[in-house]
């Protein structure tokens, strides 16, 4: 069986440039209208979480890297709705999500603090019956990105049962060619990463298609262009 993976940082629901409002919902529309089997989000606001379903027709789990600001994920919401080109996370606070098609089994859940410092970022993994171990994870920029991404390695393979096929999809904020764990994950039996992204799904003890990042076209609605980043994908089986 192959199931289609896919992963994409929203950027807030921001369009680029950023605009006033949002677009969000149609982000999310847009990404799972084909029908996908799973789909790793970041940069989710906070508030959002718990229309994903109702948005996608999938299942969803996610993890809070950072809380809102303001009393309430609502109230930051509110505020944000006046600009979100100006406001984007500051008040909403962002997750990491995973969306599931409903044929699939979901089992075990955790999540992992990546960062030591500065602003938070997780690393959500979910095991997934007829996928196995998938992890959706967000790493910061610059100096700390390659032992960010080192650490979801790290947790996402001790996680896994032996044998049991591992899945990471997310945004590694550095490319292949730059720092480490790249090489590392090759050595240790991943697929190979996409040439020049920094939005990844690389896949070890299974069967992938090499990952594919979708023209600006495919990301375009009414004219716009939807998130600072490209949806990327593959097949796994």
């Amino acid at each position: 069986m192959s199931l289609l993976v896919r992963t994409w940082n929203l950027f807030h629901g921001n369009a680029v440039p950023p605009e006033r409002r949002g677009f969000l919902e149609e982000m999310v529309g847009l990404v799972t209208a084909d029908g996908p089997d799973v789909v790793s989000l970041q940069e989710v606001p906070v508030w959002a979480l718990r229309h994903l379903e109702d948005w996608s027709g999938m299942a969803a789990v996610a993890a809070v890297a950072a809380r809102p600001r303001l009393r309430s994920a609502a109230l930051g919401r509110v505020v944000t709705e006046l600009h979100h080109g100006l406001f984007r996370s500051a008040l909403t606070g962002q997750a990491n999500a995973i969306l599931l098609a409903r044929t699939l089994s979901q089992g075990e859940e955790r999540s992992l603090a990546v960062s030591s410092g500065g602003e938070r970022r997780v690393c959500l993994a979910v095991r997934v019956e007829e996928v196995g171990l998938v992890a959706c994870f967000h790493v910061t920029g610059g100096a700390v990105a390659d032992e960010q991404l080192r650490r979801v390695a790290a947790f996402a393979v001790r996680l896994a049962e032996p044998g049991e096929p591992v899945v990471l999809a997310g945004d590694a904020n550095i490319r292949p060619g730059h720092g480490r764990t790249y090489g590392e994950l090759k050595a240790s039996g991943f697929s190979e990463p996409l040439a020049g992204s920094i939005d990844q799904i690389v896949v070890r003890d299974a069967a992938a298609s090499a990952p594919e990042a979708w023209p600006a076209e495919r990301r375009r609605a009414g004219g716009r262009l939807l998130s600072d980043h490209a949806p990327v994908e593959l097949r796994v089986g």
